[in-house]
């Protein structure tokens, strides 16, 4: 058995179909159906139920997939980190979604640079998703994102759990009203970002909505933060935003705070799950501290850090 023949069956297992693998592992279908008669030869076991539409997972099929994924995740974090120990230049890329330059970051960057100016720091915009799928490529060393997602060979922190706020036209009806709930936006349009990929923060939003059993009068799906904000000063609607958006000033928006318990989203630091590399310790560290300092809530587990 090959790397090949478990990149093969998960691409299988994945697309439900040999035709849309095929393309996905860019080779023709015979072969790779083959290939994956091979695989269950050797093994001595059915792990497709062949016939079926869309193809499924026997028992042993199921245990094989879950099992490969996990190990074409180890082998590629093995690469990466095999590659990353051979620089000799050392270098950080961190991948961020775009609400957390509007915290902390900045000053973590500048301080990082100045205390460790032999590291080479990169900032590259992604989304959550984007991040696990580079983490794993071994394209970024860490992610900051905020979306609730378990990936295998993916070690991931929550360092807090942000308060969200309302973004609004700053002569918004609600604007006068001393405490809001999120009942008091069921009657609004409701700006969400970013419209792909998903699951994203609009998925989160929304869900504080059907927790609640509550349902926007109308939602409306953005490409970024920016152009959510832009409608929001536009008067087409409002947006839940994080807490850290109160250092972007703009005269025409107002951001009010929600006076309910629960309405949060956390900022979630990844990275590989082998990765213990001094730098990434380095930074998670000057994280808390910086947190520490401004006196902002955190969640610090003790065990993930050395100093």
């Amino acid at each position: 058995m090959e790397l090949r023949h478990l990149r093969y069956f998960v691409a299988v297992a994945e697309e439900k179909n040999f035709s849309r693998a095929a393309l996905r592992l860019h080779i023709s279908q015979p072969p790779l159906s083959r290939q994956i008669q091979q695989l269950e030869a050797e093994l001595g076991v059915v792990l497709l139920v062949h016939g079926s539409r869309p193809l499924q997972l026997t028992e042993a099929g199921h245990f094989f997939y879950q099992h490969a994924r996990q190990f074409l995740a180890q082998s590629m974090e093995m690469a990466s980190m095999t590659r990353r120990i051979g620089q000799i230049d050392r270098s950080l890329v961190m991948g961020c979604v775009a609400s957390t330059l509007y915290g902390i970051m900045p000053r973590l960057i500048r301080r990082f640079r100045a205390r460790y100016p032999q590291v080479d720091v990169t900032l590259l915009e992604m989304t959550t998703m984007e991040q696990l799928k580079a983490l794993k490529e071994g394209t970024i060393d860490i992610g900051l994102g905020r979306i609730r997602h378990e990936e295998p060979g993916v070690r991931r922190i929550v360092l807090r759990e942000e308060p969200l706020m309302v973004a609004m036209v700053s002569d918004h009806p609600l604007a006068a009203q001393p405490q809001l709930v999120l009942r008091d936006l069921q009657h609004e349009t409701l700006l969400v970002y970013p419209q792909t990929p998903r699951p994203s923060f609009a998925d989160q939003v929304l869900a504080l909505f059907r927790e609640r059993a509550l349902e926007p009068q109308r939602i409306i799906e953005v490409r970024e933060l920016q152009m959510a904000l832009g409608l929001v000063a536009s008067g087409v609607g409002i947006s839940l935003v994080p807490e850290c958006l109160h250092s972007l000033h703009r005269q025409d928006v107002l951001y009010k705070p929600l006076s309910e318990e629960h309405l949060v989203s956390p900022i979630i630091m990844s990275t590989r799950l082998l990765d213990q590399s001094e730098d990434i310790q380095r930074l998670l560290a000057m994280i808390y501290q910086l947190y520490d300092e401004e006196k902002i809530d955190h969640i610090r587990p003790s065990s993930q850090i050395s100093r």
